[in-house]
């Protein structure tokens, strides 16, 4: 990949890339390698790119017996902190940045979220380099069942929702975690198993045609969240 920033994109599962954040990324100019942990392949010893991020996927961060890349991912979580290496993690990526750093994460915990959701930004989210300058309720998509119930001692706390308050902090200065997914559209709603979301009472055509009138505020917003932290890949200033 030559001399380009580039980003080591962890995957857990088919249905959960990097999505519209690996476009965002390159307009950037920081290239994305993805690693697909679910479909068996090796996750490196060694963190040598300049970030990392870990996407979503139904497991645990610990759930080494059905998912047993995780453990290798969660050492260059450590070393990424270590070493003050950028960090994005959603969903089950920020609940292992939440654990890996020191926090509790809970499966099948409150009330699960799906579909595009209400955040509330904190008064934290105002001094950040990712989030600050966002609308104060900008909406994303959710797709969860377990939580992170902790943050770790010193988290800067910086979203939080209705039903689930810890969906985003900053660990140190360089690494996010957050239970949302903001590299995810309306348009990955209609991969989702239709079978679990009504087992928990939520039907699939209306988290759609919701998430599809609110996609292009979303949109705007995510955008600059990802544009930020490729600022941060690349060792400059974040634009905001």
């Amino acid at each position: 990949m030559g001399s380009a920033a580039t980003v080591l994109v962890v995957q857990n599962s088919a249905q959960a890339g990097p999505g519209r954040w690996g476009r965002w990324l390159a307009e950037a100019g920081v290239e994305v390698e993805v690693v697909r942990g679910d479909a068996g392949e090796a996750v490196p010893p060694r963190l040598s790119h300049q970030a990392l991020m870990v996407l979503g996927g139904g497991y645990l961060p610990d759930d080494d017996e059905r998912a047993p890349w995780l453990a290798g991912t969660r050492d260059l979580m450590r070393q990424a902190l270590a070493d003050e290496v950028p960090v994005f993690g959603i969903c089950l990526g920020g609940q292992m940045l939440a654990q890996v750093a020191g926090g509790e994460v809970a499966g099948e915990h409150g009330e699960p979220e799906f579909g595009s959701t209400v955040l509330t930004m904190r008064p934290e989210a105002a001094r950040d380099p990712l989030f600050q300058g966002l609308p104060e309720h900008p909406t994303a998509l959710e797709n969860h069942v377990d939580a992170v119930v902790r943050l770790p001692a010193r988290a800067h706390w910086l979203a939080g929702s209705e039903r689930c308050p810890y969906q985003a902090f900053r660990v140190g200065q360089a690494a996010w975690g957050v239970q949302f997914h903001p590299e995810a559209g309306a348009d990955r709603i209609p991969e989702w198993s239709e079978e679990r979301l009504r087992r928990y009472g939520t039907d699939r055509a209306e988290l759609y045609r919701v998430a599809t009138e609110r996609e292009p505020a979303a949109a705007q917003v995510w955008r600059s969240v990802a544009l930020r932290f490729a600022a941060r890949v690349k060792g400059g200033r974040s634009p905001v």
